[in-house]
């Protein structure tokens, strides 16, 4: 009998990883968003910079949430960092419009991208008229973004 017990121990803690690896390692479906709908992949015109880290990504990530913060009204959507290197981006809409549909959600990327241009380090790279949000996700080292509505559908985006 306690050799049938350490087997049963055995196999039951080995569940978790098995249904990890048959999910793909995606643990976050189902949790954080509905089930993958659709996926593209995005090569970037930038490299991942010498000093992209988790720090620099949780840096980033908490940054724009401090710029949301500051508006006079509600955040449309979270963005958040997941991974044990904080590589995976998460943007999931708060409110019923901003991301109702996949091109609502590719219009708020796409401010994304105007903010990103925007900012002093693709101005000193001279890249404003080039890169997009993507790029400087990549540039930070983030490998994938996954977008969803938090309700109905989820769009993963690889970065390369």
């Amino acid at each position: 009998m306690p050799r049938f017990v350490l087997l049963m121990v055995f196999t039951l803690s080995l569940l978790p990883a098995g249904l990890a690896a048959a999910a793909g390692g995606e643990r976050h479906t189902g949790y954080y968003y509905p089930a993958i709908t659709s996926e593209e992949v995005f090569r970037a015109r930038a490299p991942v910079t010498d000093t992209a880290g988790r720090e620099m990504r949780v840096g980033f990530i908490v940054a724009q949430t401090k710029q949301q913060q500051k508006r006079a009204y509600p955040p449309r959507y979270a963005i958040f960092a997941k991974g044990d290197e904080a590589e995976k981006m998460i943007i999931v809409g708060l409110d019923g419009h901003s991301f109702a549909t996949l091109y609502r959600a590719r219009g708020v990327l796409a401010q994304l991208t105007a903010s990103a241009r925007a900012s002093a380090l693709f101005r000193n790279l001279a890249v404003e008229d080039i890169f997009t949000f993507f790029d400087l996700a990549r540039m930070l080292g983030f490998e994938r973004i996954t977008v969803s509505d938090g309700k109905t559908y989820s769009h993963r985006i690889e970065l390369r």
